[in-house]
């Protein structure tokens, strides 16, 4: 981490043995940018807190300075952050996981070595006596550690994680990136640090993965903290949420839903603050007083007002955000607003699309491989509002395809309406945009009738800052960059949208706008993605894809989860059950902060 700096006022004050992590007056700088100043960070051990800001602040960038430690953590708080992808190799999803416990491992190891010396080594009496007494101590120390249970555990993850039983016996080797950082999951799920760190975690998952993941982190005993845009996510597991906002943490009790209404109030009391402050400086300007001087006396007026503050309070009691912020230089609240829109399509007849037996499967070397599909019947028109649901590997990419034609069908056929205009949007596309043009130009070259100026001002609209709209997109980012083709796509007023993944690369923010946007759309919509509140806030359809078929499912999505869990034999019973000591997620009224 050469080109970060850090700093931490309580570094040499803490107590090793702490359960609770404690940062006190931190800073960090990247690349020469500030991305917090002065900040502070209290994780109280078994809370379950959900990180979030703006895209680029440093989310990422703080759990890197956790889990390696830059920042100063009690050392008897084992930390791991999920980073990196399993090690691609001959070893099975089951092992690698199972090897990752290396408690275990150093337990099996020594009980092998200690029955291997009892059989065949010439020891003495004593020697007997006293390999026999360790022998029982392992014995005990892997009962307690729960090695008999080990394998079960494991694959009852990795279920969870989607892997069926013939995918934990293949070689990590044969498996994408994607998988193996289901792998790297697994193994911090079984593993249990004292602190994991998640971030993204529900990038890599399809929805079944991700309910799964949702329902055994509402049930995980120690601490967590996990960057998300998934806002059906954060609510479920999070107890608190701390929200990165002017290079500094405010803390907040109860899940997501808790915190926007909070920090609505907050806004509303810095915008009265900043008023306030204006007023003052007009004031002090009118008498002559300079705005350094005008500025350090308001300073001090705030500072003196926090403190009295504070002194009404219980000295245990932690220091609200608004009281908090009174201290700090006011500054005037800046939303951070996106507005995405897609245009209403122009008319158009029914049929729309029309599948009709329709069978399909990937040639594998020149000969057929296994059927996706056999005998699918299924239609779209403009008033569709459809989601399409199923475990990974089934062929809900592929289903999209051949609807949209980017495939054709091996049996069956495709009717489009020879007038239809389709909206694509997948994950992938972001990686394909031509990487020297810049945004304004690859617009303005598949739109010829767009006019410079609107396709800034739309960019803009969208979420892309003014200085992004006249670089290569090989600098963009890939949220800048899925902006960009969401526009693209907006551009061509389709009649019906194919959405395949959209959220990933979106910030919260811009996730709400897409579901605005969609909600708004007169056309039709058909999505795959992990992301329950999209998929709720847009009123789908849910049709499940599995069996080689995609048929509609009879209920909602919380129908949906409830059967997948209970298929997994973690229905709400079972959650009860073993939900133990678990922290559940609560918050406090919104007023409770003012």
């Amino acid at each position: 981490m050469r080109q970060f700096a850090a700093s931490q006022s309580n570094a040499n004050r803490i107590d090793d043995n702490a359960k609770d992590v404690k940062i006190e007056n931190f800073s960090i700088n990247a690349h020469g940018k500030q991305l917090f100043v002065d900040a502070n960070l209290t994780i109280v051990h078994g809370r379950h807190y959900g990180l979030v800001g703006p895209n680029g602040q440093g989310k990422t960038t703080l759990l890197s300075h956790i889990s390696q430690r830059i920042l100063a953590i009690p050392k008897n708080i084992d930390i791991l952050q999920v980073e990196q992808e399993a090690e691609a190799s001959d070893m099975s999803p089951t092992e690698a996981v199972l090897r990752a416990d290396t408690k275990r491992m150093k337990l099996l190891a020594e009980f092998d070595e200690l029955n291997e010396k009892l059989e065949n080594s010439k020891m003495s009496d004593a020697e007997t006596e006293v390999a026999n007494e360790r022998v029982e101590e392992v014995s005990e120390e892997m009962k307690a550690h729960g090695v008999d249970q080990a394998e079960a555990k494991v694959r009852r993850i990795l279920n969870g994680l989607g892997f069926t039983a013939a995918m934990q016996e293949q070689p990590t080797k044969h498996f994408s990136g994607g998988w193996r950082m289901r792998i790297s999951l697994a193994q911090a799920l079984f593993i249990e640090p004292t602190l994991l760190l998640l971030d993204e975690p529900t990038n890599h998952l399809d929805l079944n993965a991700v309910i799964w993941l949702d329902s055994y982190l509402q049930k995980w005993k120690k601490t967590l903290l996990v960057v998300s845009h998934d806002q059906d996510f954060l609510n479920s597991i999070c107890t608190d949420m701390l929200h990165l906002d002017q290079k500094k943490l405010f803390h907040y009790k109860g899940n997501y839903d808790t915190f926007k209404k909070m920090l609505s109030v907050r806004r509303r009391e810095q915008q009265k603050e900043w008023e306030k402050h204006e007023k003052k400086m007009k004031v002090e300007k009118s008498k002559g007083t300079s705005k350094k001087d005008a500025e350090a006396k308001a300073k001090k007026d705030r500072e003196k007002g926090a403190r009295a503050q504070k002194g009404k309070k219980d000295k245990d009691a932690e220091v609200s955000s608004a009281d908090a912020m009174a201290a700090e230089a006011i500054e005037r609240p800046r939303e951070y607003v996106v507005h995405f829109e897609f245009p209403k399509p122009p008319e158009l007849t029914p049929p729309i699309l029309a599948m009709k037996e329709v069978g399909f499967h990937y040639d594998v070397k020149g000969k057929p491989g296994p059927q996706l599909f056999v005998d699918v019947e299924f239609g779209v028109d403009t008033d569709s509002r459809i989601a399409i649901v199923g475990p990974n590997g089934v062929g809900k990419s592929t289903f999209l395809n051949l609807m949209t034609g980017f495939l054709d069908p091996t049996e069956g056929i495709v009717e489009r309406n020879r007038h239809l205009r389709i909206g694509r949007y997948n994950q992938h596309f972001v990686d394909k945009l031509p990487v020297d043009k810049t945004a304004v130009n690859f617009l303005r070259d598949l739109h010829t009738d767009l006019i410079y100026q609107d396709a800034r001002r739309m960019l803009g609209r969208y979420g892309l800052e003014g200085h992004a709209h006249e670089i290569p997109m090989r600098d963009l980012s890939g949220g800048q960059k899925a902006r960009v083709q969401f526009l693209n796509v907006a551009l061509a007023q389709p009649h019906i949208l194919f959405l395949d993944e959209p959220t990933n690369h979106l910030d919260i923010e811009s996730i709400d706008a897409l579901a605005e946007a969609i909600q708004a759309y007169e056309g039709g919509v058909v999505v795959v993605s992990h992301d329950a509140r999209l998929i709720t806030d847009i009123e789908c359809d849910l049709y499940v894809c599995d069996a080689q078929n995609v048929t509609k499912f009879p209920g909602d999505l919380e129908d949906y989860r409830d059967k997948l869990l209970e298929d997994l034999g973690e229905g709400k019973e079972g959650e009860e059950e073993e939900a133990g000591d678990a922290p559940k997620p609560s918050g406090p009224s919104i007023f409770d902060l003012l």
